[in-house]
């Protein structure tokens, strides 16, 4: 045979065997995949980082050392636990003794402090109707002039004090009575919970349930101290120092939470308020009867309290034409006013 015949014949051998082999490698990178992929979709805390990105485990840490890294809490955050719901990472995170759930993007790059169910459930129906008018975006003009008006009105919110928002709520108006002192008598802070026989309870469990019934106490026993009290305990928790700089009386107050026809009779009547409004949240505003929403008045800053009390005025007083911070306040514990991180929008803490 012809050496030119031999160099064909060996060139077409090898391209045959080049493409079978090219075939069967393909054919077993496909299971592998399909593999992998079977194998995720059963385990959804499991991914192939290397692969298809990062696991929910590495997403959730990722959010946790955002917030940590960044100061959106004076107290350290840690990871719980983490799982994938609605094609999201929902994270639950623990600062201080307080959890709360946030969610984030599959890639990582997005960080949501709270997701809205919207297909409520029957249980839920009719509180999400009651509050449908309060949460629609309107104009503060539109809103103002929506507004039953009154010679004292009172604006409350709902919160409980370890919920990052209630605790951005408060620091809102604790900025507004030290601005304006006299808007202390228009405001008043209420709590979310329950009492079972001569034991409170709260969504957060039980360190938030008694500093609740401390505030509380404060509140109706020591009004003077209450906001001094209020905007220092939400810098960092510390109960025991704050007592003490602001003047709060201990024996006072241990008498209170201690005494059920005081401390507890108190939260009662507080939770029972919260069940006429059907509130569902930390914080909710409701003003004369009626929920309102901070966002119709610029959003979760110390002068959107003023602007809803003022709204409500027969006649306004002196006190509403100064300008109150309009930067939005900080959630969670915090030493100082303003937020360093992004806007939580309208987040809660929901039962």
């Amino acid at each position: 045979m012809p050496i030119l015949d031999v160099l064909k014949s060996k060139t077409a051998s090898l391209k045959n065997m080049n493409k079978n082999t090219i075939l069967v490698v393909i054919a077993i990178v496909g299971i592998l995949i399909t593999g992998g992929l079977i194998f995720a979709n059963s385990n959804p805390g499991f991914s192939l980082p290397g692969i298809f990105g990062m696991s929910d485990s590495q997403v959730g840490q990722k959010a946790v050392d955002y917030i940590n890294n960044n100061q959106l809490s004076s107290t350290p955050a840690a990871m719980v636990s983490v799982s994938e719901e609605s094609g999201l990472v929902k994270i639950k995170i623990k600062i201080g003794d307080t959890e709360f759930d946030s969610y984030a993007t599959k890639d990582g790059k997005l960080l949501f402090p709270q997701a809205f169910d919207m297909n409520p459930t029957a249980d839920n129906a009719s509180a999400t109707d009651s509050t449908a008018g309060a949460n629609s975006t309107l104009t503060p003009e539109e809103a103002a002039a929506a507004i039953t008006k009154t010679d004292e009105p009172l604006l409350e919110a709902y919160v409980v004090s370890r919920c990052p928002f209630g605790l951005q709520m408060q620091r809102m108006m604790a900025d507004a009575v030290q601005s304006v002192p006299s808007l202390a008598q228009y405001i008043k802070a209420r709590y979310i919970g329950e009492v079972s026989g001569n034991t409170i309870t709260s969504m957060h469990g039980d360190a938030e349930a008694q500093e609740n019934l401390r505030q509380i106490c404060i509140r109706d026993e020591q009004p003077a101290k209450y906001w001094s009290y209020v905007a220092c305990q939400m810098k960092t928790g510390d109960t025991a120092g704050c007592q003490t700089s602001t003047g709060v009386s201990a024996s006072q107050l241990n008498a209170c939470v201690s005494d059920a026809s005081r401390g507890l009779a108190y939260a009662q009547k507080d939770f029972d308020l919260s069940a006429k409004y059907n509130v569902t949240g930390s914080p909710t505003l409701v003003l004369d009867g009626q929920n309102v929403s901070e966002f119709n008045f610029g959003g979760r800053t110390s002068d959107a309290v003023k602007s809803i009390v003022c709204a409500a005025f027969n006649s306004q007083p002196s006190f509403c034409s100064t300008a109150l911070n309009t930067t939005e306040a900080a959630s969670s514990f915090s030493e100082t006013y303003e937020s360093s991180g992004a806007s939580t929008g309208a987040a809660d803490c929901g039962n």
